[in-house]
């Protein structure tokens, strides 16, 4: 249920990437599904797909390979193939960049991901390097979410405080990074989420977000 957002003070948006900004469920199921086919493994089922959905790909594999003696076989293999085939099969939410392209130049935007080195090129091939102000990655932090550390180092990026930020996720691991932040949450298709804010579509944040020139 909505606790209500008040954007009056706002100047900054940050983005999680993955189920916000790209649909990449079909993605990262090809990618992990293909490591594991690699090691004579059965694709992931329905609770291995939403942990890797939320994690770093390093945790995930370690999640993957619980227990298993291949598994660093698997971290090593991991970091010799690459995402990038897979990207293509990254859908792009609707109205993301007419939503992005709306917000600036008023607000700062950023983004707190999970993912590691493949954000760079998710960017570039998707043509949105422009929109963004700060990216931070699993790469800049030592302690990726649920911990906030990336949140923090954005507010500190822009001088900022927790009021006059939001963040919009998706999953708990999102929830909990922007609570342990105090930065307000906006749930992002998931109404299962405790959030300042549910949205199903970023029309209805630019609506919300129209009050400024």
């Amino acid at each position: 249920m909505d606790r209500g957002l008040s954007v009056e003070q706002v100047k900054l948006v940050i983005f999680d990437c993955d189920g916000v900004m790209f649909d990449s469920k079909h993605a990262n199921e090809a990618y992990y599904n293909h490591i594991l086919a690699h090691f004579g493994k059965p694709p992931m089922n329905s609770q291995q797909s939403k942990y890797v959905h939320m994690h770093t790909a390093d945790q995930s594999i370690a999640y993957l390979f619980s227990d298993d003696p291949l598994a660093e076989q698997a971290l090593a293999y991991r970091h010799q193939i690459n995402y990038f085939p897979f990207i293509s099969l990254m859908q792009m939410e609707p109205d993301l960049k007419a939503f992005l392209a709306h917000l600036r130049p008023t607000y700062k935007t950023a983004i707190s991901t999970n993912r590691s080195d493949t954000m760079n090129r998710v960017l570039s091939d998707h043509g949105l390097q422009a929109y963004f102000d700060l990216v931070i990655s699993s790469l800049d932090v030592k302690r990726p979410k649920p911990h906030p550390e990336s949140l923090l180092k954005i507010l500190n990026h822009f001088s900022l405080s927790p009021h006059e930020a939001i963040y919009v996720g998706d999953s708990e691991i999102d929830e909990l990074a922007a609570k342990a932040a105090a930065i307000p949450f906006v749930a992002y298709k998931n109404k299962d989420l405790s959030a300042a804010l549910h949205v199903e579509h970023f029309k209805g944040l630019e609506i919300l977000l129209e009050r400024k020139d």
